[in-house]
């Protein structure tokens, strides 16, 4: 199980990303949003999209939820 956590700043295409807790790119602490544990970026994304509707994981942490 890993903890993640999405990015309360939206990018420029407007998704907000999801990061695993020991990702070189995390948020500062005051822009992240803590998600919990998950076993995969799957579940930790579709719990960002409970808070922002576009959510996406992030290229290098969780590049098999990186969609654009």
């Amino acid at each position: 199980m890993e903890n993640y956590y999405v990015n309360r700043q939206a990018q420029s295409n407007g998704d907000h990303e999801v990061h695993k807790g020991t990702c070189s790119y995390l948020p500062s602490v005051e822009n992240r949003l803590y998600l919990g544990q998950f076993s995969s970026c799957t579940s930790a994304v579709s719990e960002a999209k409970k808070h922002y509707s576009k959510a996406d994981g992030c290229y290098h942490c969780s590049p098999r939820c990186h969609t654009r």
